[in-house]
């Protein structure tokens, strides 16, 4: 039987098909997970390892009636095209295509947007809670991942999970991968779980012999929960599975998480708990695809790639922002050996391979922790160490609060180095990092800055590593212009920019159509938008629009002296950034102006207080008015 997923009315008609056609159509599943990827990349070596639990998951729950949420939704394609969008999967990551990530928005079946990582237990919770108070009917299942069980919100979640008497079923799906290795305490006692083959045989062998006895087989069976406990703290010194079951939670597993038979009768049995249970199971990143299996970092975001071989279909020979900052601090490194690297769970992501294996002790990777991986870094300054935090935009969201109490108001020197922001494209909402200059700009102590290109973000690094106190540098994710370094790391003062342009034009005439009057505007501009802006200006003044264009280089501390000198000058002020308008880099250039009396007619352009939907990242700066031509339309 083929061709299941465009016959049957899915999930619904899940619970009609044989073992075999539930396995004949994960198949299919994994066939249009690795054919769409390699055409538009994607997150394939998660979702791969998820195929049959996703299967199984509909087989035997009810959604969207009953609630399954996908902790990150890295692994949730399979969720995905089994939920009525299998049609449209083609159209993944696309601009006005279905999400990369479970989406509110698109579908009954996604209860959450989301992208970040530990947030099922704490939601799966709530919504359990709320039908307990509202007298509503409907089971609730979550799927998290061995490293985001390590993360400290899915932590606080199983903490308060004691006393839950309604069933609550959360499947641990270990594949010993996150996006990094894992790290920690949590992760050594999985990989000893894992690894004990023997305690697992002889715990099976046991519960089999026992239930084969007549008659009372079964009920001895219950009552051997002491034993079995025995057993385990026997074979393994301190497993997850008691520490899940000390809590106050029962455990089932570990189970082989691509077994679809069994992975049904162990949800049947699970559903029908009273209270929480963990359903612990054993899968494989990138299951189905060798390229996958073997690599499964490499696959765990890809960009398009040819099936067969598993190779990139493009590459380009600009560096990224990401490797950059990365050779860039080996070698300042080399010169300084106080310097310290932090991730949280993003080394290869974030550039920090080649300084973990030429400085292993001066690298740390705290797993998905992004709180303490800033308070942590903190204490590393205090002590005298320049710790450089590597962390997404979009993640360090997570640690607000302690960059205002452990790093500004402490006024440590930490580094906080922040990949990916701005518009980062297919993954969408949830991983645009578009909020940073607004919530950074407002603490004490903080100094932001933001490179108009890969030469000046090595100087920043350079300048901030000098800096004796709080500092951040943003960079958006992709290539970089492609322009030549310098040999050396020169620095950058404090709170200076630069006028990196001025309109070629005389007599108060455009060169370019005479005819036109002449007028006069100053571009301010920070960071990926430099080099827009200069093009801009040069579309500009073929309308007679004579432009001077600035290099902000800093959010904060803004280089006022400068900017209310070419004010004055000017008709006009635009000001351009990557990041979301309210409270940004736009707003502290009118605060200035506003401040000296300086009534001149300002435009801020940037991003609107929305979330962004994906898109490549061309598509998504077009459509909300960042390119040259549409930022030269506004003049």
């Amino acid at each position: 039987m083929t061709d299941l997923l465009s016959r049957l009315n899915l999930p619904d008609e899940l619970k009609k098909l044989s073992y075999s056609e539930l396995e004949a159509l994960a198949k299919e599943v994994r066939d249009l997970i690795i054919e769409t990827t390699s055409k538009v990349g994607g997150h394939l070596s998660s979702s791969l390892g998820a195929v049959e639990l996703a299967v199984a998951l509909h087989a035997v729950y009810e959604s969207p009636r009953d609630k399954i949420l996908w902790d990150v939704g890295h692994q949730a394609y399979a969720h995905k095209i089994i939920t009525n969008r299998s049609s449209k999967f083609t159209t993944l990551r696309q601009l006005g295509g279905i999400s990369g990530f479970p989406n509110k928005d698109e579908s009954r079946h996604d209860p959450f947007t989301v992208g970040h990582a530990s947030t099922s237990i704490s939601s799966a919770l709530g919504l359990i809670k709320a039908k307990e108070l509202l007298n509503e009917d409907y089971h609730v299942a979550c799927v998290i991942g061995d490293g985001s069980l390590s993360g400290g919100l899915a932590l606080e979640g199983m903490n308060n999970l004691i006393g839950l008497k309604d069933n609550l079923v959360i499947i641990l799906n270990d594949n010993q991968m996150s996006i990094s290795k894992n790290v920690g305490a949590i992760a050594n006692y999985f990989t000893k779980l894992r690894t004990s083959v023997t305690y697992v045989k002889f715990r099976d062998r046991i519960e089999k012999m026992i239930g084969r006895i007549p008659k009372i087989g079964g009920s001895l069976v219950k009552k051997a929960e002491n034993f079995k406990n025995r057993i385990k703290h026997f074979m393994i010194d301190f497993n997850v599975g008691v520490i899940i079951e000390e809590l106050g939670i029962r455990y089932l597993g570990p189970i082989d998480g691509h077994n679809i038979p069994l992975l049904m009768s162990t949800l049947h049995y699970a559903k029908e708990v009273k209270g929480p249970i963990v359903v612990h199971i054993l899968t494989k990143k990138g299951k189905g695809y060798a390229p996958s299996e073997k690599d499964p970092t490499k696959f765990h975001g890809i960009a398009p790639f040819k099936i067969d071989t598993g190779e990139l279909t493009s590459k380009s020979d600009k560096p990224s922002y990401t490797a950059i900052f990365g050779r860039a601090l080996v070698e300042l490194a080399g010169e300084n050996d106080k310097i310290v690297a932090v991730t949280a769970a993003m080394l290869d992501g974030t550039g920090l391979e080649d300084f973990s294996n030429k400085y292993p002790d001066r690298f740390f990777d705290v797993g998905i922790a992004e709180e303490h991986a800033v308070t942590f870094a903190g204490g590393l300054a205090k002590s005298g160490l320049k710790p450089v935090v590597a962390i997404y935009s979009t993640f360090l969201q997570r640690a607000y609060d302690e960059i205002i109490h452990d790093v500004c108001l402490q006024g440590l020197p930490v580094v906080l180095a922040i990949d990916r922001a701005g518009i980062v494209g297919e993954d969408g909402a949830t991983h645009n990092g578009i909020f940073d200059i607004a919530f950074l700009r407002s603490m004490p102590n903080m100094v932001l800055m933001a490179p108009k290109d890969e030469n000046e973000l090595q100087s920043m690094l350079a300048t901030a590593i000098d800096h004796d106190g709080p500092i951040a540098i943003r960079y958006p994710r992709g290539q970089g212009m492609g322009i030549g370094l310098d040999a050396s790391l020169g620095k950058v003062e404090i709170g200076k920019g630069e006028v990196v342009y001025r309109s070629q034009i005389t007599n108060n005439k455009s060169q370019t159509n005479p005819n036109d009057k002449n007028s006069k505007q100053v571009i301010v501009a920070l960071g990926s938008m430099v080099y827009t802006a200069i093009e801009a200006a040069k579309l500009a003044e073929a309308k007679g629009i004579s432009s001077t264009v600035v290099n902000a280089r800093f959010a904060k501390p803004l280089d006022e002296d400068l900017i209310i000198k070419l004010s004055k000058e000017a008709d006009s002020i635009v000001t351009v950034e990557e990041g979301v308008l309210d409270g940004g880099f736009g707003s502290a250039v009118a605060e200035v102006l506003l401040d000296h009396g300086i009534n001149k007619p300002i435009k801020r352009l940037g991003l609107p207080s929305k979330f962004i939907e994906h898109g490549t990242r061309n598509q998504i700066l077009d459509r909300y008015g960042l390119t040259a031509e549409k930022i030269a339309s506004v003049f």
